[in-house]
């Protein structure tokens, strides 16, 4: 427990677009100091801020992400350095570094927020109304780091309210985890005060990018939709996490009215802000008729749209060159690595344009051949694999596929080939290529992949909808809200709603399940949301297991590659549903338990 004690008063900051989260120190201060003026008081809440994940940097997990995009049946990294590419064969354990990283580092931002928040009194030239917003933000940023190892590592520890001093004895490092109920009440009872003192404070312009109302009211209902999965929600393979007294720290018994309080803190969220506030994200074509697939693109890469809920300031550079691909021989502005790769298990996610799974009989999905088609990203028609034409614009944004235009034309009309001896083939690229044959193309800016100038997306409003969606399945089947919030996805993404003369409506609360199930992987697909939603729901087992696939990038002829070939076989086991607690921190307390399993 020694390094989630430590006080921040080193001041670390990450440069942004405004005023406040631009500020870089010039020299280290000592703890009063710190807190004796309003310029340094904000440059240590600005080196809190800079714990948030910076989910654009995912190919070495710096910055706080995670794995979430590579380890999920999503995506593969090429680079055999990255996590996820360890986790997928099941080599972690609880003393891999990032394990121990991610941890230390949220209780690190936690200990921060509490110091913070305890002597920001002692600021000279601090306002009371600045005072209390600046606790308010800490409050929330400290409950936002408490979601984040919750999700990760189940019950943990709650730290109170008073930081322990530096110089405390062994004994009040000895603290025991809480149990889930009491985390998830904690983190909402924050999150409800610090929505409350937050509420009229501005979020945008000069606030764009701080803690506001809206995020906390978010996390709040992400909070609760955890609590009330099958993970956290009478799952028995946790009976064994249990306190010293021998209380269980997981609930053993099932309890429907933990859906009940997610749907309520969304349609409470939805109530609030929309459409004031907030609202999906569209856009029309000059002659004003709806183009789904721009917006469904650009939802993700216009900065503060009207659907983004919250975006963390400047970033994604890694991620643009991680789905820019190879280009071999042209210029490094549209020359990347092409190396975040797309699994054939979601390329085959994806609907078709009638709204159909490509497995339903009806859904005129093709397995062979080519015809000439063009996609919505490009002006002509292209010979084009059969099983790539008439897919739903999602398709599209997401997808870079063999013979496909490049979004950036600036150097002319670039056309990707992604087979062996293609211009972003194994061949071309030796290191740099995409081991599925696809690459990922969601959320990557249309011009120079260079351009860091730019916010990345945390949490918009299509993701509130899907909650909304699911929880209210889980607690009153046949809601009529239900279908109207799966539905106006759909209506978004350009294709047949639900119920309507085309497509019937899912008949039963097992198929609605289903059917909120695959949009949520294709709406929020390479979001940083498959990998929690399939260890929520308890179906990593089946979904993260087994064989996955690609197009044989092996192949030295182009007509071979189109075959679907097997190219990992990979693991997830039942302890795989947590974290482990890191190895040293279990060494150091011995209070602390360690996870199922491990």
């Amino acid at each position: 427990m020694k390094r989630i004690l430590i006080i921040l008063t080193g001041i670390m900051l990450f440069s942004c677009n405004d005023d406040f989260l631009d500020q870089v120190p010039d020299d280290r201060l000592t703890f009063d100091e710190t807190f004796e003026s309003r310029n340094t008081v904000e440059r240590y809440l600005a080196s809190i801020y800079d714990q948030i994940p910076s989910e654009l940097d995912q190919r070495y997990t710096a910055s706080n992400s995670g794995p979430w995009i590579g380890a999920s049946d999503n995506a593969e990294y090429v680079w055999s350095f990255h996590l996820g590419n360890y986790f997928n064969v099941g080599d972690w354990d609880p003393t891999t570094g990032h394990v121990s990283s991610l941890w230390s580092n949220f209780y690190r931002a936690i200990r921060a927020s509490t110091t913070f928040m305890n002597n920001i009194d002692q600021c000279t030239d601090c306002s009371e109304d600045i005072t209390n917003q600046y606790i308010a933000e800490a409050r929330v940023l400290r409950a936002y780091f408490y979601y984040n190892l919750l999700r990760l590592y189940g019950p943990v520890i709650l730290m109170g309210e008073n930081p322990i001093p530096p110089d405390a004895g062994n004994e009040a490092l000895d603290l025991e985890r809480n149990s889930i109920t009491d985390v998830v009440n904690y983190i909402v009872s924050e999150l409800d005060k610090g929505a409350d003192e937050l509420d009229g404070i501005p979020f945008t312009g000069p606030n764009a990018g701080r803690m506001s109302r809206p995020f906390a009211l978010a996390i709040k209902e992400k909070t609760l939709l955890f609590a009330a999965s099958p993970l956290f929600n009478g799952n028995p393979t946790l009976a064994e996490l249990q306190n010293s007294e021998g209380q269980p720290l997981a609930p053993q018994s099932y309890d429907v009215n933990k859906w009940q309080s997610a749907a309520n803190a969304a349609k409470a969220f939805i109530d609030e802000f929309v459409p004031g506030t907030y609202k999906l994200y569209k856009e029309y074509n000059a002659d004003g008729t709806y183009n789904a697939y721009l917006s469904c693109r650009n939802v993700m890469i216009n900065d503060w749209n009207q659907e983004m809920i919250y975006a963390r300031p400047r970033g994604g550079i890694a991620y643009h060159y991680d789905c820019t691909p190879y280009h071999l021989g042209y210029p490094t502005e549209v020359r990347g690595a092409g190396g975040l790769s797309m699994t054939q298990e979601m390329v085959d996610a994806y609907f078709m344009a009638n709204g159909r799974s490509i497995d339903d009989p009806d859904s005129g999905y093709q397995t062979e051949g080519f015809s000439d088609f063009q996609a919505p990203f490009d002006f002509e028609q292209r010979s084009t694999y059969n099983q790539w034409i008439n897919r739903e614009p999602r398709f599209y944004v997401g997808v870079t596929y063999n013979r496909s235009l490049w979004l950036n034309r600036n150097f002319g009309n670039i056309i990707t080939t992604t087979w062996y001896a293609g211009n972003s083939g194994r061949q071309a690229g030796t290191n740099d290529y995409p081991p599925t044959g696809y690459i990922v193309r969601k959320n990557v800016p249309i011009g120079d992949w260079r351009n860091s100038n730019r916010t990345v997306p945390m949490m918009r409003l299509g993701e509130i909808y899907l909650d909304y969606a699911e929880a209210l399945n889980e607690y009153d089947p046949g809601n009529a809200d239900i279908l109207k919030y799966l539905n106006l996805i759909r209506e978004r993404a350009g294709i047949p709603e639900y119920g309507s003369e085309s497509l019937a409506a899912p008949g039963s609360q097992e198929a609605m399940r289903d059917a909120i199930r695959k949009e949520r992987r294709v709406e929020l697909a390479f979001e940083s949301v498959r990998y929690f939603d399939a260890r929520r729901w308890k179906t990593a087992e089946d979904d993260f297991s087994g064989p996955f696939h690609g197009l044989d990038i092996n192949a030295r002829n182009e007509e071979d590659f189109y075959n679907v070939v097997v190219f990992e076989n990979r693991v997830f086991e039942e302890k795989h549903y947590l974290w482990p607690i890191p190895q040293d921190e279990i060494n150091s307390n011995s209070k602390l338990i360690q996870n199922p399993g491990w």
